[in-house]
């Protein structure tokens, strides 16, 4: 009859038992009152079972668990294929913007290289005492500081024998420029390397990393060119407006000056930023970093950093190599995601908006820098010797590419 086992010695899971007096299992005999309702009894192991007593067929149970079944293991499926897609999806970011760094043997430097390096301290250290110290903040907000260092800029040039051409527009009622010099190209003249760098501060600041220890360097790197013949079209262009207020608007200098290039159907195969590039401290824990890049890099602000977007990553490539041949000072490179915070913070962004591969080349300021965007930013708080080194490395590289 239903529910009643032979009064024999049975197994249960492998569990050995014997009957009640009622001729049941005691895990199956019901509480007086309580039949046909789930309850436990302790086993002779020590475990708990649970049943259901008085079931009208035994294919119930095995049904109550198929179903368990076919809900939980979708589950565990989908889970687990989100564990292994979210594993794959961080391998692929890392070995695709991360690790991406040339695995290049470092030269030992001669004694020519060093003279370079050594001449280039002083040249660069003249010229951000220059815009920091004798003009001082320069931005739309105080129009003859922002003249004064167009005009420093302008006069260098045509020291240095270029003709200097001028893009002017207006913000705010000041006439704002973009200053340009070039080397034509030899044998691809349609082909233009262009080397960028603001020379406007933040108001009130006096900029003497951000941004004339760019404008020094690019001025230097323009000189070590102007005796020089390229395969390429090498453009050096001083650019206006970065800063705030205007950072990523219709008056920002960049964008102006990038749009007009792209009018004009100009192929700029590799513009690259300079943009805040003369602190360095081998101390650890003096670099920091946006989420969650500081799980990669190193905690010391003592490299230069090669930063671009996914589509920028092969020219963040060569230029790292080519640096990396020629220079022994530390470098680091990443090619992410634009929304990352601080990839996009300079003129490249203007260029990436006009469809050109873009490079920054930086010290990273504001993860680096105390002094970022105050007004003790200034001249004594640079790093020449390391400053020279970078410049020099800088050069090298444009040598290579150009």
């Amino acid at each position: 009859m239903t529910g009643v086992l032979p009064a024999s010695p049975v197994r249960k899971g492998g569990v050995k038992g014997s009957l009640s007096k009622n001729g049941h299992l005691p895990f199956l005999e019901a509480p007086p009152g309580r039949a046909g309702r789930l309850h436990k009894a302790p086993s002779t192991t020590g475990l708990h079972c649970f049943e259901q007593c008085f079931l009208p067929n035994s294919r119930t149970v095995g049904l109550t668990v198929c179903m368990h079944s076919v809900l939980l293991y979708p589950r565990v499926i989908v889970y687990a294929f989100l564990l292994i897609l979210l594993a794959g999806s961080c391998i692929w970011a890392y070995k695709a913007m991360i690790d991406i760094r040339p695995d290049e043997d470092r030269p030992r430097l001669d004694a020519n290289a060093y003279g370079m390096i050594d001449e280039l301290q002083g040249r660069l250290k003249r010229h951000v005492e220059t815009l920091a110290d004798e003009i001082g903040p320069r931005d739309v907000f105080v129009p003859d500081k922002l003249n004064a260092a167009a005009d420093y800029i302008r006069g260098f040039w045509e020291q240095t024998g270029y003709q200097v051409g001028s893009q002017t527009y207006e913000v705010q009622g000041v006439a704002c420029r973009n200053l340009a010099v070039e080397i034509q190209g030899t044998s691809k003249p349609d082909e233009v390397i262009l080397i960028g760098a603001h020379y406007d501060t933040v108001s009130g600041s006096p900029g003497a990393n951000d941004n004339g220890s760019a404008v020094a360097a690019l001025l230097e790197l323009s000189r070590l060119f102007s005796k020089k013949s390229t395969r390429k079209t090498t453009r050096f262009v001083a650019f206006v407006n970065e800063e705030p207020p205007f950072f990523k608007t219709r008056s920002m200098g960049s964008l102006v000056y990038a749009r007009q290039c792209r009018k004009r159907e100009e192929n700029i195969v590799a513009m690259i930023c300079l943009e805040t590039i003369g602190y360095y401290r081998d101390k650890p824990n003096t670099q920091k970093y946006p989420v969650p890049l500081s799980f990669f890099y190193p905690d010391k602000g003592n490299f230069v950093a090669v930063v671009g977007n996914l589509k920028s990553k092969p020219l963040v490539q060569s230029f790292a190599r080519s640096f990396m041949e020629a220079s022994d000072f530390p470098i680091e490179c990443a090619a992410l995601f634009g929304f990352i915070t601080g990839i996009d913070w300079s003129d490249h962004w203007s260029f990436w908006k006009a469809g050109y591969p873009a490079i920054m080349l930086t010290d990273t300021a504001l993860f680096r820098y105390p002094y970022y965007h105050s007004v003790q930013d200034t001249p004594d708080k640079l790093n020449y010797p390391a400053l020279s080194r970078v410049t020099y490395g800088i050069f090298k590289a444009l040598e290579k590419m150009t």
